[in-house]
């Protein structure tokens, strides 16, 4: 139970700290951006069933591969555009946490 708490904590609301880190006085924006970053989650719905607990979405479902992880994290040390380096964090932050959260629940 603890682990969803902490995995739901993770998606939603720390990344509202990230927003406020990243530049305080557009925090709203930067949140919202960070949500936006969710629809990775939409490659879930191709997979069958779409929610399996027992599944890591790490290397599974195709936003979440190793190749696409690779994109993610070099757009963000590369990149000097502010809006894609907030999506490349909050992509990593995401990947992250789902990563966090296959390894509490033992299924990496």
């Amino acid at each position: 139970m603890w682990v969803h708490f902490l995995h739901y904590f993770l998606h939603f609301v720390a990344i509202l700290g990230i927003a406020y880190w990243y530049r305080p006085e557009k925090w709203r924006v930067n949140y919202l951006l960070l949500l936006l970053t969710m629809f990775i989650d939409l490659d879930h719905l191709w997979a069958n069933p779409i929610f399996d607990p027992n599944r890591c979405s790490i290397g599974y479902h195709l936003f979440h591969d190793t190749f696409f992880i690779t994109i993610y994290i070099t757009t963000l040390l590369v990149s000097k555009n502010y809006f894609l380096r907030l999506i490349s964090l909050g992509l990593v932050f995401h990947i992250f946490t789902d990563g966090l959260d296959c390894f509490l629940n033992e299924t990496w």
